[in-house]
């Protein structure tokens, strides 16, 4: 009986489950699918799993999906149970699924047969932009890379989020973004992808209201918010009110409402009509400038020994549809100053020795970024405790600043130090230079193995690298590889090569003179060891750091040079003695172009033919920046029809000489294209040989024709320029320049010749207003040449009046802005004031009767054309060949203009 009874529930049990679990029409079998999620968890039964199938993919692939599931066959489970429930939280969770059921389609025994019924999410086949520029459109493609990615909300929310941020940033901050989704039908389970933006217009800062701030005033803060500028209007508005009420508002709305109850628009109407600044803009507001500048405040407040200063509070708020206030509220605290400085840890240099490259007294005011300079590193200064040590080999040398005790005002600082052993330099090693030859790299590395390690040298060796400018100096960098057990270190110069052969292509259709253009070609790093290997033509041969000039010009029929040089800066190979050759031919002509016939008939010409060798060498005294050059030229003058527009007495006839120059140079800029710091100054001196004391029968009586066969000369050449960064940042840098010539003579039998003279104004190139046998000065704001003794009378026959002066003084002053530092295109920017004359005779030399102008102007540096400029110069002073104020000019230049 009880056998019976066991049978009978077992098949009540079967039945059971079999009510559960129904099949039905599927196309895998007659039944029809059942959801587990529907059956009853009450009752769970265990199954082996059969079969795992998967239905309704369009582009995911089947086994793929039944693996993310986390389900395999042979599994003993639970339906329903935990494996199934964590198979759909897998499935859910890759964030492909839109939906997802586990259906049962049969069971066999313990068999179980499971069938994963998918919906695919789609996917975003393209992506367009409506309402920006293509420029835009090409970066709004690189930050929003959704291409191929499934469609879910959230990365529809953060694409549409970082285009708004993108507008933003660039002040938009009204920008407006909408998403549309398209069906692609080109492609299966695909949607095409819209954004259409609407920037609006950009706000703009209307007022910077500051509040809070004591000590220093306004003025000073706002001009540290170099990215939040408020319109100039605004300070003008306060500063008339504050003048009529004896009162300084805090806001331009508090002078207004204190004065007098009428609106900001009223004010800033007249503001408009009576001070006429409508060419001065507001700066955009820009969120990520606006966090930077309150930290400039901050550093500002902290250099003025206000150590707790901080910006408890900022404000934005709507002023109009386009603009906004600003507002920030600044706690000052304290002004503090050091009492009691104590270096502890040194055994080496003595406090005395450290206070005296500290620089830092009791009593000066508390500068934490001063004082971080003198500790470690302070380009400006030169001479740092670190280098004390770093110097003499204490690579691992480390002082740590602690604040021991603050009492009212004063902060006692204790200079804990670390000394270290002292470190040999292992080995130094390059990388990077695969078009320059190592030994021409290497012969400049200051820092070499078994020395001790010396930190101004390796700064030395970056300008070094930096000079040759076969590198990019913004990215040589030195890997510094130390062993502290040994007390070694290796250094490794990693190196960024940039093209610097150049090319000078300029040309046009001159009218009457045909042809105008130049074509010159300058390899920076040629190689005469290699131009009988191939493998090395670059398109010429490369590597061996020669330099290779060849240069034509030509100005139709009136003008033409032809010139080449080469210059071996590493004669013999062992010591930096340059060695150069170069070769000119110029020839200037007169043509008849009152001629209606014949135009360009030649009516005279003066040529220039010369040859010059050179040898420089670097010298160790005064210090290792020194460099003296020395250049014997041989030049040959040919006159035909020409010699009285130099105040000849003859038109036809040739002149000869032999020159030595000498110049003894000291040049440390740390960059040629864009120097930030340092000077270059150099004395030139040219001399011939006196030959009117060997030959007594020449005197001021003799004909011009033998008083000038020899010319006899000496010349003497000052130019000194000086860099330094201003402002706090290595963008702005402050340039002063002095130039300064003079030509003389032997004595009074000769007199002063009437060749090798100033020709001063314009843009200081030679350019279609060639100057043969002059040297070439230009000062902007002036006519090119305008400045120049003679220059009235040069072509007049009856004139024996020299053309050029005898001495010039010149004096430049410019800011220059840092626009772009790449390497394929260095910009920068400048605004100059200049000053300078010219004079016929000592006897009318007055260095403070000076011709003065001011502008402004842009560089370009590419390193196939060299440095491009144009400048936009006003005269304030009456030109001397035209009598009227200069007023403004333009001028282009071309190369590196010297003087």
């Amino acid at each position: 009986m009880k056998k019976y009874f066991i049978i009978l529930a077992f098949l009540l049990l079967a039945g059971s489950i079999q009510a559960q679990i129904r099949l039905g029409q599927s196309r895998y079998t007659s039944a029809k699918p059942v959801n587990i999620l529907e059956l009853d968890y009450s009752k769970p039964q265990k199954f082996r799993i059969a079969e795992i199938k998967a239905v309704g993919l369009a582009t995911l692939d089947e086994i793929a999906i039944i693996s993310l599931s986390g389900l395999r066959v042979d599994d003993e489970i639970s339906v329903p149970g935990d494996a199934i429930s964590n198979a759909l939280k897998k499935l859910w969770g890759q964030g492909i699924i839109g939906d997802v059921k586990i259906l049962v389609t049969k069971i066999e025994d313990n068999d179980i047969y499971l069938l994963l019924d998918l919906t695919e999410r789609p996917r975003f086949s393209r992506v367009e932009f409506s309402g920006v520029n293509k420029t835009q459109e090409s970066e709004l493609k690189d930050k929003v890379k959704i291409r191929g990615r499934v469609v879910r909300d959230d990365v529809l929310s953060t694409s549409q989020r970082n285009i708004r941020q993108y507008f933003v940033d660039k002040g938009f901050l009204n920008t407006e973004v909408k998403v549309i989704q398209e069906r692609d039908t080109t492609l299966p389970n695909s949607v095409k992808l819209r954004f259409e933006v609407d920037t609006k217009s950009k706000v703009k800062i209307n007022e910077v209201i500051v509040e809070g701030n004591e000590d220093i005033s306004d003025r000073k803060i706002k001009g540290k918010l170099k990215g939040t500028k408020e319109h100039p209007r605004m300070h003008f508005v306060r500063e008339v009110f504050s003048r009529l009420t004896n009162t300084t508002p805090k806001s331009a709305k508090e002078a207004i409402v204190y004065r007098n109850p009428v609106s900001d628009e009223e004010v800033i109407a007249y503001m408009n009509k009576n001070f006429k600044l409508n060419f001065f803009n507001a700066s955009k507001f820009v969120a990520k400038d606006f966090r930077d500048d309150k930290k400039k405040v901050i550093d500002f407040y902290n250099s003025r020994g206000f150590r707790d200063a901080e910006v408890v509070s900022d404000t934005l708020y709507k002023y109009s549809e386009n603009t906004v206030n600003v507002g920030i509220k600044i706690e000052e605290g304290n002004k503090y100053y050091y009492r009691d400085i104590n270096f502890v840890g040194n055994y080496i240099y003595p406090d005395s020795v450290l206070q005296a490259k500290l620089g830092i007294e009791k009593g000066d005011v508390y500068n934490k970024e001063k004082l971080e300079k003198r500790l470690n590193y302070d380009p400006q200064r030169g001479d740092d405790v670190s280098s004390l040590y770093q110097d003499d080999g204490y690579l691992f040398f480390n002082i740590d600043p602690v604040e021991v005790n603050v009492q009212n005002d004063s902060i006692d600082i204790e200079l804990r130090i670390m000394e270290g052993p002292q470190v040999t330099v292992n080995s130094v090693s390059i990388e990077g230079n695969e078009r320059t030859s190592d030994h021409v790299v290497m012969r400049e590395i200051r820092i070499l193995p078994g020395q001790k390690f010396n930190r101004s040298l390796l700064v030395r060796t970056i300008r070094e690298l930096s000079q040759l400018g076969y590198f990019d100096p913004e990215n040589i960098e030195p890997d510094m590889r130390p062993n502290f057990e040994d007390a070694t270190v290796d250094i490794v110069f990693k190196l960024e090569e940039r093209p610097n052969d150049q090319v000078e292509l300029s040309g046009g259709w001159g009218g009457f003179f045909g042809f105008v253009g130049t074509v010159g070609l300058v390899f920076n790093n040629f190689s005469m060891k290699n131009i009988r290997n191939f493998d090395k033509w670059r398109p010429l041969p490369v590597g061996d750091g020669q330099k290779l000039s060849l240069r034509v010009q030509a100005n139709g029929r009136s003008f033409q040079n032809y010139s080449v040089s080469l210059t071996e800066p590493w004669f013999g190979g062992k010591k930096p003695n340059a060695l150069s050759f170069s070769f000119n031919h110029s020839v200037q002509r007169q043509l008849d172009f009152f001629n209606r016939v014949n135009p360009m008939r030649e009516i005279g010409s003066f040529k220039i033919t010369g040859a010059t060798i050179g040898l420089a060498k670097r010298v160790t005294w005064p210090d290792d920046y020194f460099m003296i050059s020395n250049t014997l030229q041989y030049q040959i003058y040919e006159f035909d029809e020409f010699g009285r527009s130099f105040g000849l007495s003859y038109a036809s006839g040739r002149s000869q000489s032999v020159t030595f120059n000498t110049t003894i140079s000291r040049n440390n800029v740390d960059n040629p294209i864009y120097p930030r710091l340092g000077s270059n100054i150099s004395l030139a001196t040219s001399f011939t040989p006196p030959y009117s004391s060997l030959n007594r029968n020449i005197d001021r009586e003799s004909p011009d024709e033998e008083r000038f066969k020899w010319l006899e000369y000496h010349k003497w050449m000052f130019d000194a320029t000086y860099y330094t960064p201003v402002f706090g940042s290595k963008k702005w840098v402050l340039s002063a320049r002095t130039h300064m010539g003079f030509l003389g003579s032997y004595g009074n039998r000769i007199g002063i010749i009437p060749l090798e003279r100033f020709v001063l104004g314009g843009d200081g190139m030679n350019f279609n207003n060639f100057a043969l046998g002059q040297e070439i000065i230009g000062l902007r704001g002036y006519e090119n040449q305008t400045l120049t003794p003679g220059a009235e009378d040069r072509f007049n026959p009856e004139s024996n009046k020299p053309y050029g002066g005898i001495v010039y003084n010149k004096h430049v002053m410019e800011l220059r802005f840092l626009v772009s530092p790449n390497p394929s295109a260095t910009i920068f920017l400048l605004g100059f004031a200049e000053a300078g004359n010219n004079w016929g005779s000592y006897a009318e030399y007055n260095p403070f009767t000076l011709y003065k102008s001011a502008g402004v102007g842009a560089r370009i540096f590419m390193p196939a054309f060299g440095l491009l400029g144009i400048d936009w110069g006003y005269g304030f002073d009456d030109s001397p060949t035209t009598g009227q104020r200069s007023g403004p000019q333009f001028h282009f230049t071309i190369g590196q203009q010297f003087r």
